[in-house]
């Protein structure tokens, strides 16, 4: 994620963002372990959220394995854009909640 979409966030934020971070984010080296045992079944794409295509995988048998040998080398760009948008929607939370407080402060301030 681009520090630019970070800027503007107070340390608390931060903190949050990172707190938040570290218990959703993807881990590389689970979703290697779950390609090397479960790769013919789409376990790791279950595991990355990517739904739709470890239904095919798992009908299909990782497309009789041509499939699975493709996601050798696609694996660690799943993990990375997989954890890029769980960034970019706890970001989205935080900025959402910042926002609704601010506007209920200035609200209460007009009563």
């Amino acid at each position: 994620m681009s520090i630019m979409s970070k800027q503007g966030l107070t340390s608390e934020e931060l903190q949050l963002l990172s707190s938040e971070m570290s218990k959703k984010q993807k881990s590389s080296g689970t979703t290697w372990l779950l390609w090397f045992f479960t790769g013919g079944f789409g376990g790791h794409r279950f595991y990355l959220g990517k739904t739709g295509s470890a239904v095919a995988m798992l009908l299909t048998l990782g497309g009789l394995g041509i499939w699975t040998f493709i996601d050798l080398f696609l694996v660690n760009g799943m993990v990375k854009s997989t954890n890029e948008k769980i960034e970019s929607d706890v970001l989205s939370e935080i900025k959402l909640y910042k926002n609704a407080k601010k506007n209920s402060e200035v609200a209460a301030g007009l009563e």
